[in-house]
């Protein structure tokens, strides 16, 4: 509940609208002069359950308030059950087309040259729900994505160590994680599978991508892939295989379940429609606040917030369009320009006339891709990084009324 009615009114008046209790100020988090804004306590993350076994759990985006997201409220995406591991049983074993198969232990690992580096993940199917008519799938809204520093060692010193063969073609990651998927279905696995994955050699030996082994400054937990996961920067979340146990270097390309079944696109470049895996993920940004369904008040300024992303190239521009004739009008970047991060991003508004506005955002990367208006066709029920518009309403004077927001 909001309290009492002179503390309603004096929340509204300090922002021009009643925002849930989540997204409030707690803490001293300075994102623009004389504001503070901090992301929610641990004792009420707010978290979404998309799936309750496995683990399925959807970070709640309209909270978004720092550039790192906690690893307590960093989504969940888990195919099958996360793996018991232990560390002192655990090893990495790399194979396939190389000169010196090896074995390494944690301890191993971690007295190698480390590295740090700040990178966004997203799940491939986030915004699922926006697809009309629906798509199968985990009906992500807008939380599957997170930003996170991950440390661990390159994969290319791994590799470096094994010897890559003149032959290979891609580097392919399994985890520890197993079980069926579809049973009695078309897309049935053949069996319990792991869930494995491959990245051409040309991206398994970039600096962008590592065995991360701590998160946010912290051994990595369970659910984000203890001991050892993939890092695979600017790729969607499908490629940062968690619970690494195997390293095989191949002279095909990979065809498994989990390439060449699902996590996929459909490509015209030769005419006819062919599969092609999925791997960069698309320019995007995304509102966080107001939230759908918000009141404004006319007169005084609001601040829209949010963050946007793109694959291997730097996001460069964020554009802002309030419904009120203007058209597209740019927002200011927040943060530092980082390789494989996101980027925050606010626009100051200040509405005029009362009634109901669309509000909507839109990326431009530094390869000149520019966020689209309308879903593709081509996807599947993946990459949904199309335009989604929030619908806030703006009226005369501050209101009293009960917090209303959409998860």
């Amino acid at each position: 509940m909001l309290g009492s009615k002179a503390e309603r009114d004096r929340r509204t008046a300090r922002g021009g609208v009643i925002e849930p209790e989540f997204v409030r100020s707690r803490a001293d988090v300075v994102l623009l002069e004389g504001e503070t804004r901090t992301m929610p306590t641990p004792e009420k993350p707010s978290l979404i359950i998309r799936q309750k076994s496995p683990p399925n759990i959807e970070f709640p985006f309209a909270s978004l308030s720092d550039w790192l997201i906690p690893t307590e409220l960093f989504f969940v995406r888990n195919h099958f059950p996360s793996p018991d591991l232990d560390a002192r049983d655990w090893r990495l074993r790399v194979g396939g087309a190389v000169e010196r198969p090896i074995e390494l232990d944690l301890d191993s690992i971690k007295a190698m040259r480390s590295t740090t580096f700040t990178a966004v993940v997203e799940c491939a199917g986030n915004g699922r729900v926006h697809y009309v008519p629906p798509k199968e799938g985990l009906q992500w809204q807008n939380g599957a994505v997170g930003n996170a520093a991950w440390t661990g060692v390159p994969l290319s010193e791994i590799l470096e160590m094994a010897g890559v063969k003149p032959t290979a073609c891609e580097v392919l990651l399994a985890g520890a994680d197993s079980g069926v998927v579809d049973t009695n279905k078309k897309t049935a696995s053949p069996g319990p599978i792991a869930f494995a994955r491959s990245l051409p050699l040309e991206k398994a030996i970039a600096d962008s991508t590592i065995l991360a082994y701590s998160m946010n400054e912290e051994p990595l937990t369970p659910d984000h892939g203890y001991p050892l996961r993939a890092v695979v920067g600017g790729w969607f979340g499908m490629a940062w295989v968690k619970w690494i146990t195997h390293i095989t270097v191949v002279e095909q390309p990979f065809l498994g379940y989990w390439q060449a079944r699902d996590y996929f696109r459909w490509e015209r470049s030769l005419g006819e429609p062919r599969l092609v895996p999925l791997a960069e993920m698309e320019v995007k940004a995304q509102i966080a606040r107001p939230v759908q369904g918000a009141r404004l008040v006319a007169g005084q300024p609001y601040r829209i917030f949010g963050a946007a992303w793109s694959g291997e190239a730097a996001i460069r521009q964020v554009q802002v369009c309030t419904g009120d004739g203007r058209g597209w009008r740019e927002g200011r970047l927040l943060e530092t320009d980082r390789p494989f991060a996101w980027r925050l991003w606010e626009y100051i508004w200040t509405p005029e006339d009362v009634g109901r506005h669309i509000l909507r955002c839109r990326a431009i990367d530094g390869a000149g891709c520019v966020q689209p208006d309308l879903p593709r066709s081509d996807c599947e029920s993946y990459a949904a990084n199309w335009i989604v518009p929030v619908e806030v309403t703006v009226v005369p004077e501050p209101q009293t009324y009960e917090e209303e927001f959409v998860i």
